[in-house]
This record gives C-alpha cells, structure tokens and sequence, in this order.
C-alpha cells in the first residue's frame, strides 16, 4: 500500500510541476525536500499541492483524508519537511482509518 499512495504522491507532484511556477525536484525521491528550511514550496504551494494530493487520494482509493490538520502540525517530524515523510504519514492515517472501520 505505501508503494501505492508513494505513487500518487509523485503524480500529483509531477501534475503540481506543470500546474503551478513552484517547481519540486523529484529525482531524490522519497528524500525530496518539500516544505521548511530546505524545501521549495512556499505555505501557498504546500497548500496547493496537498489539496491535489487529497483529491488523487479520494479518485485513486476512494479514501478521503484531511492531510493539513492539528494532527499534521503536531508531530514531532512535520510531515511535510520530505516526500518520503509525507507519505508514511498517508500511509499511517490510512492505517487508522481502516483500523476505525474494522473496530465498529
């Protein structure tokens, strides 16, 4: 599954690259910085590009997940710092999510 949202997570970005001026280097891949001292997104692009990650997640899986939430901002990692940490956190909230479902 995490090979799977790794996946969508690049084609929204690749879809990001020729939608918007921001540009986001995916040739380091899960290491790609995104967001904070190293990434290249401003808080607008990050927005932007986590509504288009939302929305490819919600057409690809049929799962719909808020991914800019308290949760996200609380973590001791931010989520959004690396590819690689943005999707592990999709994968972990996809994770509850289907744990929520299969307790009721």
């Amino acid at each position: 599954m995490r090979e799977k949202i790794s996946n969508i997570v690049m084609t929204a970005i690749k879809e990001f690259n020729t939608t918007y001026e921001q540009h986001i280097p995916i040739e380091l891949g899960d290491e790609t910085p995104l967001f904070g001292k190293k990434g290249v997104l401003d808080s607008l692009g990050l927005v932007s590009l986590i509504v288009m990650i939302e929305q490819a997640l919600e057409d690809e899986l049929d799962v719909s997940l808020i991914l800019a939430d308290e949760k996200a901002t609380s973590q001791k990692t931010s989520p959004f710092l690396k590819i690689g940490f943005l999707v592990d956190y999709i994968y972990r909230l996809m994770e509850e999510e289907i744990s929520v479902w299969t307790d009721q």
